[in-house]
């Protein structure tokens, strides 16, 4: 009789969750014995935020279902409203699919709606870079996805002992490092394309990809929300005094997103730059060669600091939103503060590139979660294993 084959339903649900998890979808699809189920949705199929259903069709997935969720309006309470609406989608979706393991990522008001409906579902979630620690509503969010979540998959020791201190048993903890760091591993030597610029641009004058540039992707702060549009305005001032091509990318869909693109907007309308260029979006390989080549990354996008440890990238940190967050030596913290964002950058600049550190992996993470999705008990209850 011919073995049936365990499906594992991942959730994307926003750009970001694309990068994080692409290797792992890979894997899952090569594997023998597991037949992938893919959904997209919220902000990752909406045009404003750099609809990747495009990109992940050219990368040969299939998707088994789309879910539109996103209540508009960036505001805390479309947040919460967002977050419902994925529960009810998502529960007519997984009644559907029949999934045996859900697998959710990170931290985002979109993850938790997956963790909750999968669990109260009595499917088993699983869930990867639990046991971090951050800033924003994003610390909360993950740790109560950790304890709806039956498996994990830290990046890190250090996040691997949080979860144990959380009562999560150690039997279902596996650290693999983070499958992002998958396809950094995986481009090296970093050759950059000289078409990467002709995608996903608001504006149209046409950047040098072989220039110096700087690279800059800023979110909102969901827990200081109405302070987006001042913080933003910093940090175009902090840059555009700095003189450099810029590459920006536009927000994520958190609450407080329209503060920040106003103050995008503003600048691209009323100040007219020829230094600053604006794009919605990178393929997860391009955003590497960005990285890989950039002089500094500024922001608060976690791409900084995971990622760009890993490739020695001069990073400045602006902001609450990656408090405590491990790190490496590459990253300058600032506040909202143009004058000290600019000495930051420039303190970067000066130092140049830094020696890589491998802190969330050196690669093959997809392919050692596919394997322990494959052959692990599945289980739907649990206990606090103290």
């Amino acid at each position: 009789m011919k073995k049936t084959k365990r499906k594992i339903c991942v959730i994307v649900f926003s750009r970001a969750n694309y990068a994080r998890i692409k290797t792992l979808l890979r894997a899952i699809q090569n594997h023998p014995e597991l037949n992938l189920q893919l959904i997209v949705g919220a902000s990752a199929v909406l045009w404003k935020f750099g609809n990747i259903l495009e990109t992940i069709a050219d990368d040969g997935f299939e998707v088994s279902e789309v879910v539109y969720s996103i209540v508009d309006g960036g505001t805390p309470s479309t947040m919460a409203k967002s977050t419902g609406l994925s529960i009810i989608e998502l529960a007519t979706t997984f009644e559907n699919l029949e999934p045996d393991i859900v697998l959710t990522v990170a931290d985002r008001f979109e993850t938790i709606a997956t963790a909750i409906t999968a669990s109260y579902m009595n499917i088993t979630v699983a869930h990867t870079q639990g046991g971090e620690v951050t800033g924003s509503i994003d610390e909360s969010v993950r740790h109560a996805i950790t304890k709806l979540a039956h498996i994990h998959f830290p990046a890190t020791q250090e996040s691997a002992g949080r979860l144990m201190k959380m009562g999560e048993n150690p039997d279902t903890i596996y650290v693999t490092g983070c499958p992002a760091m998958d396809i950094v591993a995986g481009l090296a030597p970093f050759r950059m394309p000289s078409d990467i610029f002709s995608n996903f641009g608001i504006t149209k004058e046409v950047l040098d990809p072989y220039k110096p540039f700087l690279l800059v992707l800023q979110h909102p702060v969901t827990t200081e929300f109405g302070d987006g549009t001042h913080q933003i305005m910093n940090t175009i001032d902090a840059v555009e005094s700095i003189g450099m091509p810029t590459v920006w990318i536009w927000p994520n869909a958190d609450a407080g997103t329209d503060d920040i693109a106003k103050g995008m907007r503003m600048h691209k309308e009323e100040i007219k730059s020829t230094n600053i260029h604006y794009f919605l979006n990178f393929t997860p390989e391009d955003y590497v060669y960005l990285l890989a080549h950039c002089n500094c990354i500024i922001g608060n996008s976690s791409s900084g600091i995971r990622e760009g440890a890993f490739l020695g990238t001069p990073s400045v940190n602006i902001g609450s939103r990656q408090n405590n967050r491990e790190r490496g030596s590459n990253v300058i913290d600032a506040g909202y503060n143009s004058t000290e964002i600019k000495k930051a950058i420039l303190k970067q600049l000066e130092h140049g590139r830094y020696k890589p550190e491998y802190i969330f992996g050196e690669g093959g993470a997809g392919v050692k979660i596919a394997e322990v999705l494959s052959t692990i008990t599945v289980k739907q209850q649990k206990t606090i294993s103290y």
